[in-house]
């Protein structure tokens, strides 16, 4: 997609990037579970969970490749077992299905049923260091960005959202985005599977 090129920054890896973190951290699709927790805790600070939300991110992105090597393992490897979770995420938003259960009855902070696992859960930050394997830093940094903005405006917004999509919007917003996490699930699985030796 040259036409999405600037200078070499490659506009087209960062909406690619951008869609895929969105489609995984599903925060529309998490609002039956956001106002489940408003009403059990109170008003959700946006502010400090996006910002938790984003710490634990760029801590996976600039350091998660540091542990993996300190335990042995590759990001190559990784991120193939990370294409495999991100596969899993698009069944369940296709199916309806639930294979990774959230705490919904915590009545602790916003930090713990929010920030995570809710938004910067294992999917996640497996996500983050999976898409390293295949993009540009700068693509998932600007990505990254983007979705912690999104972030922080869906939580502010939770009950003009809930109105404004309704139970069936909601449902047609995770099953389109469920669709492209397979897609990027199986690219990042191909590209990455005939590297390993």
């Amino acid at each position: 997609m040259h036409g999405l090129e600037f200078n070499g920054f490659d506009f087209s890896q960062v909406i690619t990037v951008t869609f895929t973190l969105f489609a995984v951290i599903d925060v529309l699709g998490s609002l039956p579970v956001l106002i489940s927790i408003k009403r059990k805790i109170g008003d959700i600070n946006a502010m400090q969970a996006t910002a938790v939300s984003g710490a634990l991110m760029l801590f996976f992105f600039f350091i998660g490749e540091q542990m993996l090597e300190f335990m042995g393992l590759d990001i190559k490897s990784f991120a193939i077992a990370g294409s495999i979770v991100i596969f899993i995420l698009g069944l369940e938003m296709i199916l309806g299905l639930e294979f990774f259960k959230h705490d919904k009855d915590a009545k602790t902070s916003t930090l713990v049923p929010v920030a995570f696992p809710l938004i910067a859960g294992s999917g996640t930050l497996t996500t983050v260091m999976s898409l390293k394997a295949a993009y540009q830093n700068y693509s998932i940094l600007l990505a990254i960005l983007i979705n912690l903005i999104i972030i922080y405006f869906t939580l502010r917004s939770v009950n003009f959202l809930e109105r404004m999509l309704g139970p069936s919007g909601i449902a047609v917003v995770r099953k389109f985005f469920g669709v492209i996490l397979l897609a990027i699930a199986v690219k990042i699985f191909r590209n990455n599977i005939g590297v390993l030796k």
